[in-house]
This record gives C-alpha cells, structure tokens and sequence, in this order.
C-alpha cells in the first residue's frame, strides 16, 4: 500500500521550549542534523468533492500529471489499461484510483491521497468517493481537509442529477461546511462536453444554482471561487488551454495557490488518529497534527485512553523531520504503547495538556433533513455522531432552544425540532470522547449527525461539562 502524507508546513517558534526537555533520552541517538526541516511553504489538505462523475479523479490525476509528479511512462501504461477496463477517458483518474476493483468500476472507493505543490503553497490532495454509500469515506477525507474544490459536471442531465434532491453536489456541500473546509473552490468541469461546448450561458445558469445553495448552507461569497474549467482536456486547471475569452478569471491552481487558512501553531499538541499499525515491529500512529507542533522525543497521552507514551520520531512523506506543525499529514513512530491503543478517533496530545474527555457536551446544530420514519427531532433521538476522526453513538438529551432558518423565529425550550432550524441542545455519547470547543479548536469542536447513512445536521460543541477540564 501507497501511504502518501503531506509534506510539512512552516515551523513554529522552535525555541520556547519548555526546559524539562534536557534530561530526556535522544530517541535513534541520531544527530538531529540528520533529520530534515520541513518544507517553509504552508500545507494544505484540499479535498475534491462532488458528484459521482463529476470528474473529481481524472481532474486530480490531471493536476498530478500537469504538476510533473507522473512520469510519461505511467501515463501510457495507465492509457492502455484504462482502455481494457474502464473506458478511455478514464486514464488520468487512475493515478488516484489504485485498487484493482475501483479501475474496473471507475469509482473511487477509498480516500486516495497524493501530493502536489505550487509556487507558494503545498497541497496534499484528498481525492474523496461520490457515491451515496460511501459518504463515510467522504467524511474521513473531508475531515483532514482545510480546502476543498467542488466539482460540478455541467453536462446535461448530470448537473441535474447530482443538484436535485438525492444528488450529493449538495449533500457534500454541507458535509464540508461543517467538517471546516471554510474556502470552497467550485470547478465546473466538462465544460468541453458536446452537450455545452464552453457555454457562457450554462456556466452561469449553474453558478447561480449552486451559489443560493452555498448560502443556505453558510457559505459567504468571499469564502466561494467560481471557475469553468475541463478535467480531461486540461483546460483552466494549470494554463488557460482552451479556455474561452468570455472567462478571464483564475486557473484552478491560481485559485488555490492564494488561498490562507488560519492555524493555531502555539496550543498544545492535538493529532486526532486516522490510524494505528505495527511497521516492522514499530508502533507507528497515522493523523494529522491540528494544533501545536509535534517533535521526536516528546511525551505524550492518548486520549480518551489516559495511555502515556513517547514519539520516537516524526515522518512526513516518509522523511524523518525534526518537527511537523499544524496541517501536516503525519507518520509518528511511538514509544511505550502498542498499536492496539492507538485507534482511529484517539486523539495524541501533550502529555502535560490532554484534550477534554467528555460523555456530554452542549452544542449548536443545523437541522438538514431528518428521515420519514422520524420527521421531527425530539429528546432521546438517536444518531451517529462524527467528529474529527472519531464516530460515536449519541443521543438528544434536551433541546434548549431552535430557531427557524427562514422566519428567524426563536421558540424556547421547545418539545421538538424540524428541518432547516437551528438547534441549542445538550448531546449525550454512548463512550467518553475526545473532544474540545469549536471555540478552543476549530477541527476539535465541530461535527456531523448522521442517520442510517445520510447526514441530519452539521453543528459545533459550544460547552463542556464542568468537570471535563479538571483532569488536564
């Protein structure tokens, strides 16, 4: 298996480090010159969201073959396979599809993830599946993601497929809102096709559509890049290409190399886990550092676990590095614990200043849809609930207050909640947690309810029970 983390982001003050350090043991006794300094220019994650043929794969395989990071010779080997399996077109997105069953589909199942870079920024790409079933593999991609490009097929009949009700264009959309992709790049591909041929008219017929729709969903026009552009063809992504005179805004890369995306370099460590395995005999934790800066030799504690343990050292893209900041993709080698207790949705913190671990907590949700069994929210609902990389049972314990979207009416205390309100209620876990404040950290504090498989509100954690802060 390919694992490919992103390249590191800018240092953050090496030098106030707490004194303690000195009298601890040098991991690998190898001189810290031997290990790399990561990369100055910001990483982000940007994941490519959309409908199911919307082009999300062969777009990324474009921009991986146009940034140079796919040699010519994979490129024909891809060409000739595609041709026998998939289809012709479909060449360019099997540089991120590499399973055996998502190239005779020509979907993408799992979350792939390849690097590339521009002139200011490094971009780890998160190619996220389309596919109604595989929203949990979306959210698991979006929720390490600080940007994401939505792709809308402007074809026609597809655009409509994947906007109306069931399409996940919109679905997704939300998903990202809430799991904090804050700058939203909205590519409307296939603007090649026979069925638009660069249609000025089309392209904003779309662009219409799908603005109102990212305003209902708290989206704010300067957090929203309209672009056309065509995966295949190469049109708009790098250079211009084919690109029509009507267009002269951005190239999709222009686009996300000026995007910024605000960090908390300084807090203590917080690296919610992806994953937790033996590498040759070496625990080895996967995630993604959302806070503070991690170093070799650092002690730290596993929550909800209360699990002490060291990082040996600290990879990124498979080069050991001195330290990684906010927004690195990681690979920690660990001391003092097995990989049995370093599972998806822990979260590895500075031993010193763990995260909260809560059962409870209050928070502000925006109801999207509810299911026909249960048209109404109620206390003792019950749902799953994602945050970060973790997945929860959970229930309504009391609704404090909604508020409906359209009328802005308030009612308090009220006996039940509909779609399209916002809610004020407490929520109770079936386990303890790691979770924080969206105040505190973003990425920590905001999550999704979901229901036999579709999403039925987005919200953040607003409070924490009193006693959660005590065992810090």
């Amino acid at each position: 298996e390919k694992k490919l983390e992103a390249p590191p982001a800018p240092p953050a003050q090496a030098e106030a480090e707490p004194e303690e350090e000195e009298e601890e043991v040098k991991p690998d006794a190898g001189k810290d010159s031997d290990k790399k300094i990561p990369d100055p220019r910001p990483h982000l994650n940007v994941v490519f969201i959309g409908h199911v043929d919307a082009g999300k794969s062969t777009t990324c395989g474009n921009i991986l073959f146009l940034c140079g990071m796919v040699d010519d010779r994979t490129i024909e080997k891809y060409k000739q396979e595609a041709a026998g399996k998939a289809g012709e077109s479909w060449f360019l997105a099997f540089i991120m599809d590499t399973s055996e069953e998502e190239k005779v589909k020509g979907k993408t199942v799992e979350v792939g993830r390849a690097a590339f870079e521009t002139q200011n920024r490094r971009f780890t790409i998160l190619d996220a599946p389309g596919h109604k079933s595989y929203v949990p593999n979306m959210i698991a991609g979006a929720s390490a993601a600080d940007v994401g490009v939505l792709l809308i097929s402007a074809r026609k009949g597809e655009f409509e497929t994947g906007f109306e009700k069931g399409g996940q264009t919109c679905e997704h959309a939300l998903l990202a809102k809430t799991l904090g992709v804050d700058k939203l790049v909205c590519a409307v591909n296939k603007m090649d096709d026979p069925t638009v041929q660069w249609d000025e008219k089309r392209y904003n017929e779309i662009v219409k559509k799908i603005g109102a729709f990212l305003k209902k969903s708290g989206y704010k026009d300067d957090q929203v890049i309209f672009l056309p552009m065509s995966g295949l063809m190469g049109d708009n992504i790098k250079e211009r290409k084919g690109t029509p005179s009507w267009y002269q805004g951005q190239t999709l890369l222009d686009a996300l190399d000026g995007i910024t995306v605000s960090r908390k370099a300084e807090g203590p460590v917080r690296i919610p886990m992806m994953e937790g395995y033996k590498d040759m005999g070496a625990v080895t934790a996967i995630g993604k550092v959302e806070q503070g800066t991690v170093k070799p030799g650092m002690k730290c504690i596993v929550m909800p676990t209360y699990n002490k343990c060291t990082v040996a050292s600290v990879f990124i893209n498979d080069v050991d590095m001195q330290y990684a900041t906010c927004g690195e993709n990681v690979t920690l080698k660990m001391t003092n614990i097995s990989d049995e207790e370093l599972k998806k949705g822990y979260v590895l913190c500075f031993q010193n200043q763990p995260i909260p671990v809560v059962t409870k907590f209050k928070a502000q949700i925006h109801l999207i849809e509810l299911g026909p069994d249960r048209p109404v929210m109620t206390s003792g609902y019950v749902a799953v609930m994602h945050a970060h990389t973790a997945s929860e049972e959970c229930e309504i314990l009391k609704l404090y207050e909604t508020m409906v979207i359209q009328t802005k009416k308030k009612e308090k205390n009220p006996q039940f909640a509909r779609p399209d309100s916002v809610v004020v209620c407490s929520i109770k876990l079936a386990r303890p947690t790691a979770l924080d404040t969206f105040q505190s950290s973003q990425q920590l504090g905001r999550f999704t309810l979901r229901v036999d498989g579709r999403t039925i509100a987005i919200g953040k954690i607003t409070e924490l029970p009193k006693s959660a802060g005590e065992n810090a």
